[in-house]
């Protein structure tokens, strides 16, 4: 199977990478689809540093270009015709005077493609790891369970045939016997009435027997169900629900649907043989015939579990989602679209071929009272269920472009409710109803979403993701629409877990125990054991934090933006400790050779912050450790962590700078450890032929009696060009020549 083809196989959240990597139109996405095999079977990476190599991959991209675009003319297929045009034309103007930029962007394009790929392997391995000991021999026992009950079921079938044929023996001797009966003598009626009450009472013994199987059969059917609905189903929808808020969970449905589809076959099967049964006792039948008397009850008994399985089979399979928030499900915002897909985990014989339409609908059976916001669901709100729209063959219906448009309130509106609940802390329900209809069953069947919170404003995101954190962390009922009019406290051995998870499913990187141990102070001040600590909902998502006007939720998530947005790559490699306390920090790095430096977030940051510390060694046997402001996104934006760390520079005494930072925390040396980070070596920045200017970071010792926790003053010196008039923005020197000295050693010329 090719890359691509892989690609394409992964589920909903490893697309959405996918279709981030294509949104530049440099290299589109229809030219990686139709051209992949070509494409990966070149030497990307080689034509790179081989400039003929380039522009022969160049020209051949034309030319498998061209021939696609002839197919498409074959095809009579218009609008691809014009897109592939338009694309020839892009890679002319993009790539026509510079071949080797079409390499650098195609290896680039497939190196992110195997990243994508292998980070699924990574979470496959993580959640096999963690579940495959216990769930292996579940899994067995499940499907021993299901062999067993599908070879009963064969063998009611064997039994049920030889029965018939018992009977139809009896039946063909006692109609000749009738036939004979006036033509006999008394003693010969009498010996053949006493044969024929012989093959009756076997008929009976062998009637009841096979009712006796039935009955059996149907228990162990019962208690597979009951493995299958209340504990496999149960724990796969509790999985979800971790999953839905950053959890490492594997919630494939495939070998759930593999059990509900041969369980729900052998009971169609079992209810065949009953109705056979019937068909039995119609053409013979007698007094207290047990086919007669019990059947109906075993019959209804095996609608009653087909029921109960089907019913439970329909289910949501992935949650409602707006494409730009795939991290945070169930987060839904008035007027932008979102998507969601029910399923249905009995796959029976030509059911594909019977049309189930599914209805959407929202809020069915919503909470009593006037001040809860009513919605209507837009969009395509009815879909046939098929099995298109799943890779794995599954049958479900696939909504993509579904949208909420709010009511306008009544009278007695928004806040008439005694107990109205704020935007994001109000549930909602959307539910699914469709139709079955297969083997003489009618069903109706209904499933709905994990509750979702609505919000109008994107600043009411965070809020919303909040609440939907703490539901699906403390909650079990699907449908308690009124959770938040009395939240339960989260121990923090469970909410620790999750605040790890918000890290792990947006980086490569969770929590560890020392970390989750700075935040459990920050929220519940110094304790010898936090296990037994437990948080309220205002302290965790609305309370300020001492001395700050923003919540720990708002900084944890500010902190998290930061990583994804400038820090994922050394977040990801371990070069962060974040979370630690100062007391922390002075007891790690007090120790350690002057310059020796750690990354930790500020506290003070609403948005997200990082600073540096490092430790100075004084003559005199005393340490100092110095720490820099902390570097916001406005700063990071223009100039990358890495460079500041490997530019940052002290003016000392009499004017000369030093660079502080030598080695990260416990001992790398900074290079060695940022090194792979660095926009350009050394060597490339002194040869280029041209003048070129450098961001870089400068701060001041102000005096040699600085307090060990002294917070350092940055200068951020931006774009200076040294054969242009400067811009200085807080120059911390008043001598300017003596600044320009040192600023030519890091501006070439």
């Amino acid at each position: 199977m090719s890359q691509w083809e892989a690609l394409k196989q992964l589920d909903t959240k490893y697309l959405e990478q996918l279709d981030d990597l294509y949104q530049n139109e440099t290299f589109p996405m229809d030219v990686r689809e139709y051209l992949s095999h070509w494409i990966e079977a070149q030497d990307w990476e080689k034509a790179i540093t081989n400039y003929s190599l380039a522009t022969i991959h160049y020209q051949n991209l034309l030319d498998q270009i061209n021939n696609q675009y002839s197919r498409f003319m074959q095809e009579k297929k218009f609008v691809c015709q014009h897109n592939f045009k338009k694309y020839k034309q892009s890679v002319q103007e993009c790539y026509g005077e510079d071949p080797v930029l079409l390499a650098k962007v195609v290896a680039a394009r497939l190196k992110q493609e195997k990243t994508i790929l292998n980070a699924v392997v990574e979470d496959q391995q993580t959640v096999l790891d963690a579940t495959q000991p216990v769930d292996c021999e579940r899994h067995q026992d499940i499907d021993q369970k299901i062999t067993a009950l599908r070879n009963n079921v064969q063998t009611r079938k064997q039994e049920l045939k030889f029965l018939e044929e018992q009977q139809d023996e009896f039946d063909f001797k006692y109609k000749t016997f009738k036939c004979q009966e006036s033509h006999s003598s008394p003693e010969q009626v009498q010996e053949e009435m006493k044969v024929l009450q012989g093959m009756l009472n076997i008929l009976d013994s062998d009637r009841k027997n096979v009712i006796h199987k039935f009955q059996e059969l149907l228990v162990e059917a019962e208690k597979l169900l009951d493995t299958l609905v209340k504990e496999q189903l149960a724990d796969w929808k509790r999985c979800q629900q971790k999953a839905c808020i950053g959890a490492p969970m594997d919630v494939c449905l495939d070998q759930l649907e593999n059990w509900f589809t041969a369980s729900a076959l052998c009971l169609f099967q079992v209810k065949r043989l009953l109705k056979k049964l019937e068909e039995l006792g119609i053409k013979l039948t007698y007094d207290k015939d047990p086919f007669i008397t019990q059947r109906p009850a075993l019959e209804k008994q095996a609608v009653t579990l087909l029921t109960c399985l089907i019913k439970s089979a329909f289910v949501v399979e992935n949650q409602p989602c707006m494409p730009v928030q795939s991290k945070m499900p169930l987060v839904l915002r008035t007027s932008s679209q979102f998507s969601v897909k029910p399923r249905l985990l009995v796959k029976l014989p030509d059911l594909a071929n019977h049309i189930m339409k599914v209805k959407v609908y929202i809020d069915k059976n919503s909470p009593n009272g006037k001040g809860y916001r009513k919605f209507n669901v837009l969009g395509t709100t009815t879909k046939a269920m098929n099995m298109v729209d799943s890779k794995f063959g599954g049958l479900c219906a696939d909504f993509r472009h579904l949208q909420l448009k709010e009511q306008k309130p009544g009278i007695g509106g928004k806040g008439s409710n005694e107990v109205s609940l704020i935007v994001t802390e109000e549930l909602h329900l959307i539910s699914f109803e469709t139709e079955l209809v297969y083997q003489e069953l009618n069903l109706v069947l209904e499933t709905c979403t994990l509750p979702v919170v609505i919000i109008s404003n994107v600043s009411q995101l965070l809020s919303g993701w909040a609440s939907v954190v703490w539901y699906n962390m403390l909650s079990n009922d699907p449908k308690n629409l009124t959770f938040f009019s009395s939240p339960p406290m989260a121990p923090w051995s469970q909410l620790s877990e999750v605040l790890s998870w918000q890290f792990s499913s947006n980086t490569k990187r969770h929590l560890n125990a020392e970390q989750l141990n700075m935040l459990a102070e920050k929220l519940f001040g110094f304790q010898p054991n936090y296990a037994e600590c437990s948080i309220t909902w205002a302290r965790f998502s609305k309370e300020n934090l001492p001395n700050q006007n923003f919540s720990f939720w708002l900084w944890l998530q500010g902190v998290l933006e930061l990583i994804k947005k400038y820090l994922e790559d050394i977040w990801n490699d371990g070069n962060i400790i974040g979370f630690l306390s100062k007391k922390r920090e002075r007891s790690l790095l007090k120790r350690k050779p002057t310059g020796t430096f750690l990354l930790r977030f500020s506290e003070s940051c609403k948005d997200g912050g990082i600073t540096f510390s490092w430790v100075e060694h004084l003559s005199n046997g005393d340490f100092k450790i110095r720490s820099v402001e902390p570097y916001t996104k406005a700063h990071l934006a223009n100039i990358p962590l890495a460079e500041i760390l490997r530019f940052y520079k002290v003016m000392a005494d009499e004017n000369v700078p030093e660079r502080p930072l030598l080695y990260l925390y416990p001992n790398i040396p900074k290079d060695e450890a940022f090194g792979k980070y660095y926009l350009d070596s050394e060597a490339d920045f002194q040869n280029n032929k041209y003048l070129k200017t450098r961001l870089i970071v400068v701060s001041e010792r102000r005096s040699s009696d600085l307090p060990s926790d002294e917070i350092m003053d940055d200068c951020q010196l931006g774009n200076l060009q040294l054969s242009e008039s400067m811009k200085l923005d807080n120059v911390l020197r008043k001598d300017l020549q003596d600044l320009m000295e040192f600023l030519e050693s890091d501006s070439m010329i």
